[in-house]
Formats: structure tokens, sequence, C-alpha cells
């Protein structure tokens, strides 16, 4: 826990071990709101476009993650590649096995690292070793609920991958996980892809669209994170800032899959509170700072500016209010966790001299938001504990 905030002059430090990070930056950590833990060994796999992507590549991987030994393996390195980069919250989709959200809840409580999972419920649309039924992805995801969820710093997510992989039957069980659960998290992806969506309209012909889908399901609320959500109707978007749901941001993913730029003002300008995240593995990098270099890409084809003070909020702060835990990370506030990255804006020898002509904090962070990557990650504090190796 932070226990106080102030010019270190002022600070009474005694008996405490005294670590200068001069002249790097401390900053809370990087809060990644969409991943994908099975997905690591599939980043920079080529593809047509996203339905592609997922059946020549991401579904042959995942039915690996009913070994539970691959997961506990891949769930450790999962968890390195994060906090290396910066990254000390995340959200993330697990398989359709119990066994890789086990594995990565496991690993994550060991760390003391603060985690969102779950496994993902999937039976139809994919191969016999990706789907289970409606009854038992809602009978593995309670006991995976009653084992974990609210343990340590962990949280449950009720994890429909998306309505074309669901049955109507599937998506009535996770609708009452969500009655039962109101403090779960939900997560599933809504109108990456044109081809997606009419997909699922398809699927879905009584929905008025592809976001009626999830609300007729009851799956549209504050503590839902909708991935992508790029191509809405206007009545779409009203329908989700009723529910105050949160739609992600994925860029590095977006553009890799060709699947279309995410209109974050307009979004905004209807009330809705947009989180941002890596998307490994359609996204290109676990990189947090990458990530904002995205972003700014993105908005700024849309007109749109990206400052690099709100960049920087976006990826801490913001993200926690779009989680609903902006009293516990992405601050440096007394009574908050002590998650915390320390930043060298200098870590390559182009970065170094770009700041060479730095005019100041601006400069800085806009050098970091730029061409930052796991090189500026000078080291991260997990729950105060340094774990970049």
């Amino acid at each position: 826990m932070i226990r106080a905030m102030a010019d270190f002059a002022t600070l009474d430090v005694a008996g405490a071990e005294v670590i200068d990070h001069r002249p790097h930056l401390v900053m809370p950590g990087f809060i990644d709101t969409h991943l994908h833990f099975p997905q690591t060994q599939v980043i920079a796999s080529w593809a047509a476009e996203l339905l592609d992507w997922l059946n020549d590549y991401t579904f042959p991987e995942e039915t690996r993650y009913q070994d539970p030994a691959l997961c506990a393996t891949m769930a450790a390195r999962f968890l390195d590649r994060l906090t290396d980069h910066g990254t000390t919250t995340a959200v993330a989709y697990a398989s359709v096995h119990t066994s890789s959200a086990e594995a990565l809840f496991a690993e994550a409580l060991k760390r003391n690292m603060r985690l969102i999972t779950g496994k993902v419920l999937m039976d139809r649309n994919a191969p016999e070793g990706l789907r289970d039924t409606a009854q038992s992805g809602y009978d593995d995801s309670k006991r995976l609920i009653a084992r974990w969820h609210g343990k340590g710093r962990l949280g449950y997510a009720i994890t429909p991958r998306f309505a074309i992989t669901s049955t109507p039957a599937q998506m009535q069980a996770a609708q009452t996980l969500a009655h039962e659960h109101p403090d779960c998290h939900i997560q599933t992806h809504l109108s990456e892809n044109h081809a997606e969506i009419a997909l699922a309209c398809e699927l879905y012909p009584e929905a008025a669209d592809y976001t009626d889908i999830y609300a007729h399901y009851g799956l549209l609320r504050g503590n839902s994170l909708l991935g992508h959500a790029i191509h809405l109707s206007e009545r779409e978007v009203g329908a989700l800032a009723e529910a105050d749901a949160k739609p992600v941001f994925c860029p590095t993913s977006n553009l890799f899959l060709g699947s279309g730029l995410f209109d974050d003002a307009r979004l905004r300008a209807a009330g809705l509170t947009n989180a941002l995240a890596t998307d490994i593995g359609g996204g290109t990098s676990y990189s947090m700072l990458q990530t904002l270099a995205e972003s700014y890409k993105v908005l700024q084809l849309q007109r749109q500016r990206l400052h690099p003070f709100r960049a920087f909020h976006w990826i801490t702060r913001g993200n926690a209010e779009a989680l609903g835990m902006a009293d516990r990370v992405g601050t440096l506030d007394p009574g908050t966790e002590a998650d915390l990255v320390v930043l060298d804006a200098r870590a390559t020898p182009a970065m170094a001299q770009r700041m060479e002509r730095a005019r100041g904090l601006m400069d800085e962070l806009f050098t970091l938001q730029v061409m930052g990557d796991d090189r500026a990650v000078v080291q991260t504090y997990v729950a105060g504990v340094a774990c970049k190796r």
C-alpha cells in the first residue's frame, strides 16, 4: 500500500529502504483491459482478417490449453511479459478450459497481482476440443467464481467470447451468471469486423443489431467490457451509454487485422468511458507504450488529438475508472495499492538523442508514448515488490 506521497525532503523514511530512481519517472503501473492469455504464441500470425485469423491460428492454439502443465508454464511466462512491459493490472480471457483459468489465477495469486479473468463460454462455431455446453459452461464458471473471485487481488469476469460462438441457451446461462454475480465483470467482443457483425446478426435475427444481442441477455451494465466496438450505429451507441458499458479500444489489433478505426471522440461525446488495451494476440505488442503510439495514429487519422498527459492518464487512472477500481489502482494516492512503473525516456540511443532537445515533461512523456517499449521500463513494482528481472 502507498502510505504517503510528498516531496522527499518532507517524508519520514526512518527505518525504510530507500531506492533512488532519479532521474526516471515513477508513475502508477499500467492497466491492460483486454487481452488473451492463450494467444501469446500466435502473435504475428498472418491472416486476411479477423474470422480467418481465429479459425486458422487462434482456435487451434487455444485447444492446447486443456493441458494443465502447459497452462501453468504459460501463465508464468504470460505474467512475466506483462510486468516486463510495466503492466500491473490485467483483464484477460482464458480458454474454454477451466485449467487455463485455474493456472492464471493461481500464478497471479502467487505474485499478489491484480488480475481479472474468466474461462471463455463457447458452445458452437469452434473446433470440437474448444467447446463447452450451456450447462457445463455455467457450472464451471460457478465453481471458478466460488474458488477465485475476491481472493487476494483477483476478480472473475463472466466471459461469453462473442455472440457467434454462443448459442441462445449459453447466452441465457451467461445472463443467469451475471444476475447471480453482479460484482463480477462481464467481458466479450462487439462490432470488431463487418463479417463478424453480419454473422452475429444472422445467428440472432430477432435482435435489432449486434449490441442488442447482449442487451437482450442482460449483459450490458457498468462493469461490462466490450472489446473493439468499432462499427456502431447511433442506436447502439445510445444503448451502450444508457447501460454505462465500457467500450475497449484495441489499436494494434484493429490495425493488424484491418478491422477499422475506433472513434474515441464520438463515444466520449455520448457519455461513454472508453478503456484501452493491447488485445494480445491479435494485438502486436504487450507494451501499453506501443499501444499508446498506435492509439495516437488511429486518432490522428480521424483528426482527434491524443495529448501525452491524457494518454498516460488513460493507461493508468483512466483504465482504473473504466474497471471501477480507481480507489485501488491507477494512482499514487495514499491508501491505494503500490503498483508502480519506473520509466526511462532515454532508454535507447534514439530516445536519448531525442531527449537532448526535450522542453519539459510533455516532451518526455511523448517520447515514451511514441518511442518507448519494454526497454524503457526500468522496474515494475507489483504490490510494492520489484518484479522486473
